[in-house]
């Protein structure tokens, strides 16, 4: 039987879209808790407005927020109700895109990340590639060649996530898809004006597709991880310099640029129109995009279908629909809160272990300790760490997360990692168990304040070291830890 939960509606009807979130969330709850039965029927309209004390017209918001994430969908007439469905990367994905895309990640922060994430996956794939992987492998590659020396560059994303996926870590795979996913919607113009397939950055870039699949087929992990760390090392280098050829196709781009990546809703499709206004047109937080009237003039959409994309951007914090007299659609600042509860429940799904939360939290953290040590002002890593160093951790099992570990995530100055490392904090608070929390908070406090000395003064090499310890602790490998629904 699926967990019930009374839900306060004291809420003035401003407030009814997050009141409607907040049920969204404690039905997606209430679904993990029942280890994601698929096809089991949740309740009827009537019983679960019965069940969290909800209006019809929150309960509908609230369920469709359930169904962007894909973890259920209304079945009408006779036997239907809310079923609870599979889901995949998608909604998860664009949910982190749609997160990231509004605080300015950039260009520059995905390269960084993707060189920290895709050498170990091609670790882990050598590690354990099969013979059915080793066929999936060369078959795009095979794809790759057919399609003129590899110039589409949709298909050469394919061998990156093949890999990701052979590494066999739901997470990896997971963040490598919305980095992929992001670098072609900030690089679509300069990835279909691709070279000739005679020039040589292509043929060398071939060269490190075939290097890397040959070296993940032969099980030697530190050749694949050296080509594809040097193969995206020159995928920087490339975008980096690019220039617009004398007839750029720029309506083309612009075009696949706008392309969902996955078939969406009409109201999907205005909060993606909604969000690339705001980013483009660079409004401010406090700014009054326009009226509920013009937004229905401007996009030429029904009142429900923009209303529904107003709550989609309620809900990852966008911005915020103001009623009355000088009121509109507000740019409000983002939050990564609905990014990292639509990723808990898909890695909760895929029955993410801690071994696997561990080994890319690890990767992440050494990567954000050594862009600290590089790129960020020490005076500023000497007035904000050294406090949340010493700050008490969070009760076990509130899915908070420490402050210090998301405080040096912010300080990295690089949104795509940040949030990453705070989907897989969040994960381990939520599903941990300390031995002793007392003993581990002591060791914690210790632990933080020396990677601080050695932050403070430029030694990367001890800074590492020391986070590396820190991170080795029983309470943090998952000694204890837990294993998703799907075991």
């Amino acid at each position: 039987m699926v967990v019930t939960t009374l839900v306060d509606e004291r809420v003035d009807e401003a407030w009814t879209g997050k009141l409607a979130a907040r049920v969204a969330r404690q039905i997606e709850r209430d679904i993990v808790a029942t280890r994601w039965q698929v096809g089991h029927v949740v309740g009827s309209e009537t019983e679960l407005r019965e069940r969290y004390q909800v209006s019809r017209a929150v309960l509908r918001e609230a369920i469709r927020l359930v169904e962007h994430h894909q973890v259920g969908t209304m079945r009408r007439g006779p036997n239907g109700g809310l079923v609870v469905r599979a889901p995949d990367a998608g909604a998860t994905a664009s949910a982190m895109v749609m997160y990231l895309k509004s605080v300015g990640t950039t260009l520059e922060d995905l390269i960084s990340v993707r060189i920290m994430l895709e050498p170990l996956a091609v670790t882990l794939a050598a590690e354990q590639i099969t013979e059915s992987g080793i066929a999936e492998l060369r078959a795009v590659l095979e794809d790759e060649a057919r399609s003129g020396m590899g110039r589409d560059a949709h298909l050469r994303n394919q061998l990156h996530l093949t890999l990701a996926k052979l590494s066999g870590n739901p997470a990896l795979h997971l963040f490598i898809d919305v980095l992929l996913r992001l670098t072609w919607r900030y690089a679509g113009q300069q990835l279909l004006h691709l070279p000739a397939p005679t020039d040589p950055g292509l043929v060398e870039a071939n060269h490190a597709h075939r290097s890397i699949a040959d070296a993940v087929v032969a099980g030697q992990g530190a050749r694949a991880q050296y080509h594809v760390q040097q193969h995206l090392e020159a995928t920087r280098d490339y975008l980096r310099n690019w220039q617009p050829p004398e007839h750029s196709a720029l309506q083309q781009a612009k075009d696949v640029l706008g392309t969902p990546v996955r078939e969406q809703k009409l109201a999907e499709v205005v909060a993606e129109r909604l969000l690339t206004e705001i980013i483009e047109r660079g409004w401010e937080v406090g700014s009054v995009i326009g009226s509920e009237a013009m937004l229905l003039e401007r996009f030429d959409v029904s009142r429900p279908a923009l209303r529904e994309a107003v709550r989609l951007l309620e809900y990852h914090s966008v911005a915020q629909m103001r009623r009355g007299p000088g009121g509109g659609l507000i740019v409000t600042k983002p939050n990564p809160t609905a990014s990292i509860d639509a990723t808990a429940l898909h890695l909760d799904y895929q029955g993410l272990n801690t071994g696997d939360l561990h080994t890319v939290r690890e990767v992440l953290e050494l990567g954000c300790t050594d862009q600290l040590v590089t790129t960020t002002d020490q005076d500023l890593l000497a007035h904000r760490l050294p406090a949340f160093a010493q700050s008490p951790a969070p009760e076990t099992g509130t899915g908070s997360c420490h402050p210090w570990h998301i405080e040096l995530a912010d300080l990295s100055g690089n949104p795509a990692l940040a949030l990453f490392l705070r989907i897989l904090i969040t994960l381990r608070t939520r599903h941990h168990d300390p031995v002793d929390p007392a003993a581990g908070a002591t060791d914690a406090a210790t632990a933080h304040q020396g990677i601080v000395d050695a932050l403070l003064t430029g030694d990367a090499g001890l800074a590492r070291h020391r986070m590396r310890r820190h991170l080795h602790r029983p309470e943090d490998t998952g000694a204890h830890g837990y294993r998703g629904p799907r075991e």
